[in-house]
């Protein structure tokens, strides 16, 4: 029985399977262990200088002669970046207000300053895409536009990018993308729109609805993203015409994850409704697991900063609760999968899962003539 689909033909993998290039998560360990089990394993390059992204890259390569990508933003609060002088004093003051009040609790002094402006990276760490002709890149948040396509595809790399729409979809396709990952709302992380929408409701459909949309509405290999975590999920994902998945909470917990150590047993122990929506972390809407900060700072009524600024000012407070292993104050991505998560295998392992279960369903539709036990 065999699970080979465009997707895999197009970029050379085994499996349809793709692990999300999430910052804090997404190191050369992970990414070489998810590529050389036959998945596409993606490197998280958002905000990474270029020498040391670079670096990454490289090892990547020594771990692993399989194919792999590198993810980037291109989201439009950061190319350029965000003036930061330009936020309005009384909203600095509301949210450095507010963000004090968790300072006090974990003993950090407090601050009434602006934050700094984030990174300018994103186009030396394209540069360094290409020089090193990475296999796939990968695009969070944006269109990369027809003239960054013809950029890769002269070097013979395939251009992979999320949307939460069908309309963005359609302007990735006008764009020349390779692949279309259609992120649902279940997705953990970041929601996947180019501009910050006027709500957490907003671009916020289902994996199941979303995902047949998009591969109705555009030509390439669609990706389906969000509340999948088994095998179950990929047959599902397949049967909606779907080309592979992409799974980014699944892979947190994993032994070879870079994330914090609490941040994973709390996959574990939390639920599917244990989940929120919330721009308090970095000033754009994502999905994380509920703590004190999401909570407190939703009930506080302070306004939010700019996209990543939002982060940057609360950064102190983030980098405290992680030397602390304190969950309760640190954004903890996830998606509505977290209460499919029970254990904490390696990445590959994660892999061969996933496809020994997709046959297992597949055995079992067939068993019973494809119709509900």
């Amino acid at each position: 029985m065999t699970f080979r689909t465009a997707l895999c033909d197009l970029i050379g993998i085994d499996h349809p399977i793709v692990q999300s290039g999430m910052g804090g998560v997404a190191g050369p360990d992970l990414v070489a262990e998810v590529s050389g089990a036959g998945g596409l394993g993606v490197l998280a390059g958002l905000n990474v200088p270029p020498d040391d992204l670079r670096r990454m890259i490289r090892r990547v390569r020594e771990l692993t002669a399989r194919p792999f990508g590198v993810n980037l933003w291109l989201h439009t609060a950061l190319r350029p970046p965000v003036d930061v002088a330009t936020i309005a004093e009384a909203t600095v003051r509301a949210v450095q207000g507010t963000l004090n009040g968790f300072r006090e609790r974990l003993g950090l002094a407090p601050t009434v300053g602006r934050p700094p402006a984030a990174p300018d990276l994103i186009d030396a760490a394209f540069r360094v895409i290409l020089e090193e002709r990475v296999p796939v890149w990968s695009i969070g948040l944006g269109d990369p536009g027809p003239a960054m396509v013809r950029e890769c595809r002269s070097r013979g790399i395939k251009v992979m990018a999320m949307v939460a729409t069908v309309e963005d979809a359609r302007t990735l396709a006008a764009s020349g993308v390779d692949i279309v990952v259609a992120q649902g709302s279940e997705a953990g992380g970041h929601r996947s729109t180019w501009v910050k929408r006027a709500s957490a409701e907003a671009a916020s459909v289902g994996t199941m609805a979303l995902v047949p949309q998009i591969v109705d509405a555009v030509r390439v290999p669609v990706v389906a993203a969000g509340g999948i975590a088994d095998g179950r999920g990929l047959v599902a994902a397949l049967a909606l015409g779907a080309s592979g998945i992409l799974l980014g909470t699944r892979f947190v917990a994993t032994r070879e994850s870079a994330a914090a150590e609490f941040w994973k047993k709390s996959l574990l122990e939390r639920d599917s409704d244990e989940t929120t929506v919330t721009d308090a972390f970095t000033g754009l809407y994502a999905r994380a697991l509920q703590n004190t900060f999401s909570r407190d700072y939703t009930a506080s009524g302070a306004p939010v900063l700019p996209p990543l600024v939002q982060r940057s000012a609360a950064n102190d407070v983030y980098l405290a609760a992680l030397k602390r292993a304190d969950g309760e104050y640190y954004p903890m991505w996830s998606g509505q999968s977290v209460g499919l998560i029970h254990d904490l295998p390696g990445a590959a392992e994660v892999v061969a899962a996933i496809m020994r279960e997709a046959r297992a369903v597949l055995a079992a539709l067939s068993d019973r003539g494809g119709r509900p036990s």
